[in-house]
């Protein structure tokens, strides 16, 4: 494999995660401000719930089709309309209201982010040598524009309430959209036409209890600890604390990727995923900060393995229908998460919360370990109406 190959996939795969890293803020900065302010956005706290739930919702519905139209059309279109839509979108948050146009601009967010989300992967992974490596900074470079704009979005909220950061994140999204004009504009093939609905791999289900687990009971439960702590700048300190989530993304996916690369992305992700596991438990016995930092840590370096291990065992044109799929797998497991944390931290210990938690994610990495089997072509025999002469079939 030559070397000029490998640079173009490594130039394609970070100007794919420059641009992610360009539109995410918008949706991470609703994050922030949305139910601490809902009222300046003329809705209900629970109406808020609903919103942040929306884009991966729709994702869960929506990634098929995603997936069907990045294919025929490629990164650079691709890109180019999801960056686009994520601009729209800022620019409603700032000037809009409303349950019903919020909605709309957050389905809208969920398809746009599958598309750009979907171009890192399939990027990063383009090439077999150096995939994992790539990974790990693409996760990191991802991580760059919700750790700066997280801080910065909490102190003009103070001064100038929650509306006008997002006037920043239009420039943002449109600058990604500009610089999706360098992506390659090939066409991805997919195989021929399959179930839409198929019974999920380990890798599948590992990422939807990974979603369950840590972006779902274990946000939500330091979201909920946090809380008990704020005093008057409960703002700034809630966009500090989601600020250290991406700083952790930043500082340590290179170095996940680094180490898949050397000892291989499925062993590093059982390993990783059962210290995370062991983490959880720590966690769910009041070590918030030792146990909540190990889990940040820790899900850090686990972030670039999956795209690696999917790309590795869905080789060829099967590899984009598998990362759009396991992407979902994800999505489902993220959606239920803070739901179920409403429901049973106030019902069961922590202990007990994050014991089963931590039970789930290791039985899934376990599984992971064992390889699918590889299926052979099968051989037909000839004919009983073919002659055999001089040992070939004719």
């Amino acid at each position: 494999m030559g070397t000029t190959t490998i640079c173009s996939a490594d130039r394609a795969s970070l100007r794919a995660a420059l641009i992610l890293s360009l539109c995410l803020p918008g949706d991470v900065l609703l994050y922030l401000l949305l139910p601490m302010q809902y009222q300046a956005f003329g809705i209900t706290l629970g109406e808020a719930g609903i919103l942040l739930a929306a884009n991966r919702l729709v994702r869960i519905f929506g990634y098929h089709y995603v997936m069907k139209g990045y294919a025929r059309w490629g990164d650079r279109p691709s890109s180019m309309l999801a960056a686009g839509c994520a601009a729209l979108c800022a620019l409603g948050y700032a000037t809009l209201s409303g349950f019903w146009a919020l909605l709309l601009l957050r389905l809208l967010w969920g398809l746009a982010y599958a598309a750009l989300n979907l171009s890192t992967q399939v990027m990063a992974t383009a090439q077999a040598a150096g995939a994992a490596r790539r990974s790990g900074r693409s996760r990191a470079l991802v991580a760059v524009g919700p750790m700066l704009a997280l801080p910065l979005g909490a102190l003009l909220s103070l001064e100038h309430g929650p509306r006008l950061i997002f006037l920043a994140m239009v420039a943002s999204s449109l600058l990604g959209a500009w610089l999706a004009r360098g992506l390659p504009a090939a066409a991805h093939p997919l195989p021929e036409a399959q179930r839409r609905f198929r019974r999920p791999d380990s890798v599948a289900m590992w990422s939807f209890t990974e979603g369950l687990t840590l972006d779902g009971l274990f946000i939500i439960g330091l979201s909920l600890l946090a809380q008990q702590l704020l005093g008057a700048d409960a703002v700034l300190v809630a966009g500090g604390l989601l600020a250290v989530r991406y700083l952790s993304e930043l500082l340590l996916s290179p170095l996940g990727g680094l180490l898949a690369q050397r000892w291989g992305a499925t062993r590093m992700l059982v390993g990783l995923a059962l210290l995370t596991a062991a983490a959880l438990v720590a966690f769910g016995c009041h070590w918030l900060v030792a146990g909540g930092g190990l889990v940040l840590v820790l899900r850090a370096l686990q972030l670039p393995l999956v795209g690696p291990v999917v790309a590795e065992r869905n080789p060829g044109q099967q590899r984009v229908r598998a990362l759009a799929a396991n992407a979902v797998w994800r999505d489902i497991g993220a959606g239920i998460g803070p739901m179920l944390a409403a429901v049973v931290l106030p019902l069961m210990a922590p202990v007990w919360v994050y014991a089963l938690a931590a039970l789930a994610l290791a039985i899934s990495a376990l599984a992971c370990a064992q390889r699918p089997a590889v299926r052979l072509p099968m051989v037909q025999p000839p004919a009983a109406d073919q002659q055999v002469a001089g040992g070939e079939v004719r």
